[in-house]
C-alpha cells in the first residue's frame, strides 16, 4: 500500500512538473499588436507627407520605429516589460523620453511619460505622451504631445500600410 502512494505521489509530481515546463509565458495582447505594425507606412502629420517604418529587432524582443519627414528622422524602440510596453524615443530634438503603457485598452495603447534623458532642464521640449490607436491591421493613428513648460502640443500621424 505504502509503495502505491509513493508510485502515485511522483506520477502527480512529474505530472505537475511537466504541466509548468509546457506553460508558455502569459500573453501580452498590446505587445502582439506593435509587433503586427512590422513593415512600412505612409501618411501625414500636420499636412506633411510622412515616411515610417516598423523593424522587429534584437532576435524579436524590440520593434524600432523609424519615422521620416522632411528634415527629420527619429526612432523610438518598443518592447515588452513584464505585461505592459515600455518605450524609449530617440527624438530629433536631442532627447530620450521614455513612456509605459499598461496594455491595449478599447483599440488602443496609451503610453505616459516615465522619465527622460538629455534635458537641459525640466521646462525643455519633450515628448510626454502616445496614444496609438489601430481602426484596422492597415490603419494607423497617433498622437504625440510634446510638452515645453506648461505648454502642450500634439501632432497628429495618420498611417497606412503600404503593400
Amino acid at each position: 500500500m505504502k509503495a502505491l502512494r509513493t508510485a502515485i505521489s511522483a506520477l502527480f509530481g512529474l505530472s505537475l512538473a511537466a504541466a509548468v515546463l509546457a506553460a508558455e509565458p502569459p500573453a501580452n495582447p498590446a505587445w502582439e499588436k506593435v509587433k503586427s505594425l512590422v513593415g512600412e507606412w505612409e501618411g501625414t502629420a500636420e499636412g506633411k507627407t510622412t515616411h515610417v517604418s516598423y523593424k522587429a529587432v534584437s532576435n524579436g524582443t524590440a520593434v524600432m520605429e523609424t519615422m521620416e519627414g522632411p528634415g527629420e528622422q527619429m526612432v523610438t524602440l518598443y518592447h515588452p516589460d513584464g505585461a505592459s510596453l515600455l518605450m524609449t524615443h530617440y527624438c530629433s530634438m536631442g532627447n530620450q523620453p521614455r513612456m509605459r503603457s499598461k496594455g491595449l485598452e478599447k483599440g488602443k495603447l496609451d503610453f505616459a511619460y516615465v522619465d527622460a534623458t538629455n534635458l537641459g532642464s525640466a521646462e525643455q521640449m519633450r515628448m510626454t505622451h502616445l496614444v496609438m490607436s489601430f481602426p484596422d491591421p492597415d490603419h494607423l493613428v497617433e498622437e504625440w504631445t510634446g510638452k515645453e513648460g506648461a505648454k502642450e502640443h500634439v501632432g497628429r500621424f495618420t498611417l497606412t500600410r503600404k503593400k
